[in-house]
């Protein structure tokens, strides 16, 4: 686990249980945005102490701590990822997958537009649902493509 991590742990005074380790590593570790019953899949083929009932209120209190973000997609479902520098989320509305990416020109944009409301940006997150044109390479500046 990052020191980053165990310092947010501390700061928000939550005990970093071993159950509550082996989920956020099983999150961290995670190459897609999984919801709550695959983070209890995954973290329980690490450690078999590892309850539903503290997966779910791991999620929740780590969520309230800012440590992960709870993110409610398209199909229902709430998923999950830790807490990470800003980036905006494009689903594909055929398959569901999750394109993160940044745009300069987008945040520039909210930015300005939330200036000119008398505000000043804290944190911005776009979530776009799209479909996609023929066999089309993404065109967005990817971090992950889940």
């Amino acid at each position: 686990m990052s020191l980053i991590i165990e310092e947010k742990f501390k700061n928000a005074n939550i005990r970093l249980t071993p159950q509550r380790a082996v989920i956020v590593e099983t999150l961290a570790e995670s190459t897609d945005h999984p919801d709550a019953d695959a983070i209890y899949r995954r973290a329980l083929k690490k450690d078999n102490s590892v309850s539903v009932a503290t997966t779910y209120r791991t999620l929740s209190l780590l969520e309230e701590a800012g440590i992960l973000r709870k993110l409610n997609m398209q199909d229902g479902k709430a998923r999950f990822e830790i807490e990470r520098e800003d980036h905006n989320h494009l689903v594909d509305k055929e398959n569901g997958r999750i394109h993160e990416f940044k745009n300069a020109e987008l945040n520039n944009l909210i930015a300005k537009i939330a200036g000119e409301m008398g505000y000043d940006i804290v944190n911005a997150r776009v979530e776009v649902v799209g479909k996609k044109r023929g066999d089309t390479e993404c065109g967005c500046i990817q971090i992950n493509v889940y």
